[in-house]
C-alpha cells in the first residue's frame, strides 16, 4: 500500500479535526472571550507572567509538549504491532481525546491565575487529592529531567557535529527576545536572521565537530554534558521567559517544522510503498495491545506531560483566551501529524526484516539488534529527505539528529520550570526560601541530577509510560470536576478520563503482575502504589463526577 493516499487521509483528518471538534469544544465547553484577561495580563511580573506574541508561545508550547515521546513511541508502536493500530490511536486519539485534554486544561489553568492542574485540585477535589497529585507531579517531572537530559547528552556524545548549533542557539535567542521584546524589533525579520545564523552554525558545526576526551574533569564525556545540562536547565528555568525559554523553543520550532515539512514533501517525493505488516498480534514482547499500545504510543495521541505544559509555562503566557485553541488544540494536531511521521517511517521507509539481519536499513536491527531507535529515527528520515533534490542521506540523517536534539531540550527546558513551579506550590508555604525561583529551581534539580547522574532514573523509567498516561486521566478528572462546578458540559472530557484511567490501571496491572513474577520488586511496588493513588483520587472526585453538586464557579 503506498503511504502517500494514507499520509493525505491523515493531515485532512486532523485538520478537518481541527476545525470542526476543535470549534466545537471552543464554543460549548470552554467559551472562550477576547473580553476576559488572562493571568499573564493581570498578573504579569516580566519573569514567568508575561503576554507572548502569539507565533512565539505556539512555538514555546509544540516544542515542549513534543519530546522525544512522539518519535520513540510510534516507532516501537510499529516494532511490536504494525502500524495500522498505532496510525488509528494517533489519528482517534488526539482528536478526540489528546486536544481536549491539552485545550481544557490550559485554560483550566488560565481561569484560575495560571496555576497548575494540582493546585486547582485543591478547589475542586480537596486538599488530599492536591499533595498525592502535587507530589506525583513532582516526581514525574523529576524524572524527565534526568532522562532526557541523559538522552541530550548522549546525542552530544554520538553526533558531535551538533555541540556548536546546540549551544549556539541560546545566545541567538537570548539576543532574539531582547531585541523582539525591549526593543520593538520586527518579529519577522528576527526570526529570518536568526534562522539564518542558526543554519549557519549548523555548517559549521559540521565543518568543527566538538569532541571531547573520554574523560574531563574525571567523569565521562557523557557525564560531563550531563552535568552542564542541568547547569543550562537551572538558568533557563529561571530567566524571564521573554528572555530564553520562550525566543529558544520558538526558533527550535522553526527547525521542527522545517523538518516535519521536509519529512512529508520527502513521502511525496518517494512515495515508498509500507513494508511493514499493518497487523502483528494482538500480543507482543510490548504486551497486549489493549492495554499497552495506548501507553507506549502517548505523546501523539494523548500524554499527561501536556497538561503539566499547558497549566504550568503556557497558561502564563497566554495573550487572550481566543489563542487557546490554536496553542492548545492545535500544538497537539501538529505533534500527531509528526508521530504519524514516524510511523510512515519506520512502516516504509525502513525494511521490514524480522531475522534482524545487519543493515543499515533494517528496522528490527536498528530498534532491537542495536536498540537504538534514535539512530533507527533518523536513519529512516535522512532515507526519505535523500529523495529531495539537492540532498543527500549523510545530511538527511545528520537533520533528522537535530531535530530530535532540538524536541529533547526544549522539553528539558519547560520540564525543569514546571518542576520549579510544583516546588513552590507544594512546599512554598511550610519552606518560605523555596518561594525563591532559583532555590526552587535548584531543588528540582539536584534531584534530577541525582539520578540521571548515578543511572537511578533505569529503576523506574519502565512504568514511566503508565505513570504518564495516569497523570491525563487525573488531569481531565480536575479539568471535569473543575466543569462541573461552573456548569458547563462535562461528558467531553469524562469520557476520555474514564478511557485512560481504565487504559492506564490496566496496563499497571498487566506491569505490576510482570515485575512480581520477574522478582523486580522495586517496579511491582512502584505500580501497586500508583494504583492505589489513582483510587484515591477517584475516590475524592466520585461526587464531583457522577452527582448533580455545584462545586465551585471561578
Amino acid at each position: 500500500m503506498n503511504t502517500l493516499i494514507i499520509a493525505f487521509i491523515l493531515i485532512t483528518w486532523l485538520i478537518l479535526g481541527y476545525k470542526i471538534y476543535g470549534s466545537f469544544i471552543e464554543k460549548h465547553v470552554v467559551q472562550a472571550s477576547k473580553d476576559r484577561p488572562t493571568p499573564a495580563q493581570q498578573l504579569k511580573d516580566g519573569i514567568d507572567y508575561s503576554p507572548a506574541k502569539k507565533p512565539l508561545l505556539f512555538g514555546h508550547h509544540f516544542s515542549s509538549i513534543a519530546g522525544a515521546g512522539p518519535i520513540l513511541g510510534p516507532l516501537l508502536g510499529v516494532l511490536y504491532f504494525g502500524w495500522l493500530g498505532g496510525l488509528l490511536w494517533v489519528a482517534l486519539g488526539s482528536i478526540f481525546l489528546g486536544a481536549v485534554h491539552d485545550y481544557t486544561s490550559l485554560m483550566t489553568s488560565v481561569r484560575n491565575r495560571g496555576t497548575s492542574l494540582a493546585d486547582i485540585s485543591n478547589k475542586t477535589l480537596g486538599y488530599r487529592t492536591k499533595i498525592i497529585f502535587s507530589v506525583f507531579i513532582w516526581m514525574t517531572l523529576a524524572l524527565v529531567i534526568a532522562v532526557f537530559a541523559v538522552v541530550a547528552s548522549q546525542t552530544l556524545v554520538s553526533q558531535p557535529e551538533i555541540v556548536i548549533p546546540t549551544f549556539s542557539l541560546v545566545f541567538i535567542a537570548m539576543l532574539f527576545g531582547w531585541l523582539v521584546y525591549k526593543k520593538g524589533f520586527n518579529v519577522v525579520i528576527g526570526t529570518l536572521l536568526s534562522l539564518l545564523l542558526l543554519f549557519l552554525l549548523i555548517y559549521i558545526g559540521n565543518l568543527v565537530p566538538i569532541t571531547l576526551p573520554a574523560q574531563i574533569l574525571g567523569m565521562s564525556a557523557q557525564k560531563f554534558w550531563f552535568f552542564l545540562l542541568i547547569i543550562y536547565s537551572f538558568f533557563a528555568s529561571s530567566l524571564p521567559v521573554w528572555f530564553l525559554l520562550q525566543p529558544r523553543d520558538y526558533i527550535s520550532t522553526w527547525i521542527l517544522f522545517l523538518g516535519l515539512g521536509l519529512g512529508y514533501l520527502g513521502l511525496i517525493i518517494a512515495h515508498p510503498s509500507l513494508n511493514a505488516p499493518a497487523f502483528i498480534s494482538f500480543t507482543s514482547k510490548g504486551g497486549p495491545l489493549w492495554p499497552m499500545l495506548f501507553v507506549i504510543i502517548a505523546c501523539g495521541a494523548i500524554s499527561g506531560f501536556h497538561s503539566l505544559v499547558a497549566g504550568g509555562t503556557t497558561a502564563k503566557q497566554l495573550p487572550d483566551e481566543l489563542s487557546g485553541k490554536l496553542i492548545g488544540y492545535g500544538g497537539m494536531v501538529t505533534e500527531a501529524a509528526l508521530a504519524g511521521l514516524v510511523i510512515f517511517i519506520a512502516a516504509s521507509a525502513l525494511i521490514w526484516d524480522p531475522s534482524g539481519i545487519e543493515s543499515p536499513f533494517g528496522f528490527q536491527y536498528l530498534m532491537t539488534t542495536l536498540g537504538d531507535p534514535i539512530r533507527a529515527f533518523a536513519t529512516g528520515y535522512g532515507k526519505l529527505l535523500s529523495a529531495l533534490p539537492g540532498l543527500t542521506l549523510v545530511i538527511g540523517t545528520f537533520f533528522g539528529m537535530i531535530m530530535l536534539n532540538a524536541f529533547v531540550l526544549t522539553t528539558l527546558d519547560t520540564a525543569t520550570r514546571i518542576g520549579r513551579f510544583i516546588t513552590t506550590e507544594l512546599l512554598g508555604r511550610a519552606v518560605p526560601p523555596l518561594k525563591n525561583r532559583w532555590l526552587a529551581s535548584l531543588f528540582v534539580l539536584v534531584f534530577a541530577g541525582i539520578m540521571g547522574g548515578t543511572e537511578g532514573y533505569k529503576a523506574i523509567w519502565p512504568v514511566f509510560g503508565a505513570s504518564n498516561q495516569l497523570v491525563a486521566a487525573l488531569a481531565l478528572i480536575v479539568v471535569s470536576s473543575y466543569l462541573v462546578g461552573i456548569k458547563r458540559p462535562k461528558k467531553y472530557t469524562v469520557y476520555p478520563a474514564i478511557f485512560m484511567l481504565l487504559t492506564t490501571l490496566g496496563a499497571l496491572v498487566y506491569q505490576g503482575y510482570n515485575f512480581f513474577k520477574t522478582k523486580s520488586y522495586l517496579l511491582g511496588c512502584v505500580s501497586v502504589i500508583l494504583i492505589f493513588l489513582a483510587a484515591i483520587i477517584v475516590f475524592e472526585a466520585r461526587a464531583i463526577l457522577f452527582s448533580r453538586q455545584k462545586g465551585f464557579t471561578s
